[in-house]
């Protein structure tokens, strides 16, 4: 059967497409809008020319903004095909002319996905995997925004009470974020002595008060000295902290949403019971591979795709050398890598291999590193048989 290919260079209000036949000929070039009525038009239009003929949509880009493109596309049973925008501009050099526009950009994601046969198929996803998606990057978000709001919090305070940011951790919990919503310089803090501080963050429920309360106080017994816009540096003290609490209760807001809609899937029995795993790490990882093992026919192609597996790269008379690989989904090498961090402490199993590998030689990050690849293979064996991880694995079954 003969084949033409339809490559497409997606942005936020259009879309720019590009037909192209077996010998590299143009059919069709098009630019579309992100509407429902126009994509169908252009939809029909290329089956028209294929006329018969299997169509290949090639995109650059999985999600987002070619969503309603890709739904429709699935909707009407056509193949689609994954080129990456990285190969897309490298594959961009070796094509003649140096402007770049839409046109050209689909030309030559059109182009390579004729030549290539190693491209990934876009497979859409269930809903709970797609729901599972937009709230673990939700919680993405909110991490690093808080973790960017304690840094400006820690400066701030650094340059106005540097003895209470160096005994109080504000990262690590939230008393020192109460204390300072209520009290932000040394001579307040003095004034209001030990006991009447323990009890001010007794009713607000801090843990541990009079701890917390006598560190206070005597980080501000040893400054007496008020710096320059001690006043104004107060009031942002303040804001921040309650920015930092604000986003503390929404990332525990996330979480629950994500561990309930993670334990609605059919595979979260298996995934728990891998040692390190909870349901935030277990949805990240669903969300990696997609809901499904489907695009990963071995644990070496996961491996590989997770960033857990060295790369070969010899050149001339130099064969064996190994290096990080450099494209891999880091997402899932999080999974992976925190995972086997956490059940060096709670598995007997992996952390016989955690020492083992440092018997070895390796140095933590290498072994750690090594557990997670090991682990890969447990993950998708567990997965492949739907059964759940034993410290001590089932004997074989005796032959008949």
């Amino acid at each position: 059967m003969s084949r033409i290919w339809a490559g497409t260079d997606c942005g936020k209000t259009h879309h720019h497409c590009l037909v192209m036949d077996a010998g590299g000929g143009t059919l069709l070039s098009r630019r579309v809008a992100n509407d429902e009525p126009e994509l169908l038009n252009l939809l029909g239009d290329v089956l028209d020319l294929a006329g018969g003929d299997q169509v290949t949509w090639a995109l650059d880009m999985t999600g987002g903004e070619p969503a309603l493109l890709i739904a429709l596309l699935v909707n009407h049973g056509q193949e689609l095909v994954y080129v990456p925008g990285i190969a897309v501009n490298r594959a961009t050099d070796s094509y003649r002319g140096a402007g770049k526009t839409d046109a050209r950009d689909a030309r030559v994601i059109a182009d390579q996905a004729r030549m290539r046969r190693d491209l990934e198929p876009i497979r859409p996803g269930d809903d709970a995997t797609v729901e599972l998606r937009l709230l673990t990057d939700r919680r993405i978000d909110l991490v690093g925004e808080r973790t960017r709001t304690i840094n400006r919090l820690r400066s701030l305070l650094n340059g106005m009470f540097p003895v209470l940011e160096r005994a109080v951790d504000i990262g690590g919990s939230t008393g020192p974020l109460i204390l300072l919503s209520g009290y932000q310089t040394p001579a307040a803090i003095r004034r209001t002595g030990t006991r009447r501080l323990a009890t001010w963050l007794r009713n607000r429920k801090v843990r541990n008060p009079e701890v917390l309360a006598s560190k206070a106080v005597e980080a501000a017994e040893r400054q007496h000295t008020a710096v320059v816009g001690e006043q104004a540096i107060a009031k942002m003290v303040h804001t921040l902290a309650k920015e930092v609490m604000a986003l503390n209760e929404k990332i525990t807001e996330t979480d629950k949403l994500i561990e309930g809609r993670f334990r609605e899937h059919e595979l979260a029995e298996v995934i728990l019971s891998v040692p390190g795993v909870g349901a935030i790490l277990g949805a990240e990882f669903l969300v990696g591979i997609g809901g499904s093992l489907d695009a990963f026919p071995t644990p070496d192609r996961l491996a590989a795709f997770a960033g857990v597996a060295p790369a070969p790269r010899d050149s001339g008379q130099v064969s064996g050398n190994l290096r990080r690989p450099q494209r891999y989904h880091r997402q899932l090498q999080r999974v992976f890598y925190t995972s086997a961090l956490i059940s060096i402490r709670c598995d007997p199993n992996s952390r016989r291999f955690y020492d083992r590998k440092r018997a070895e030689g390796k140095r933590h990050i290498q072994a750690v590193m090594a557990l997670a690849r090991r682990r890969v293979n447990v993950f998708w064996a567990l997965i492949r048989d739907r059964r759940c991880y034993q410290a001590t694995p089932p004997p074989p079954p005796h032959a008949a």
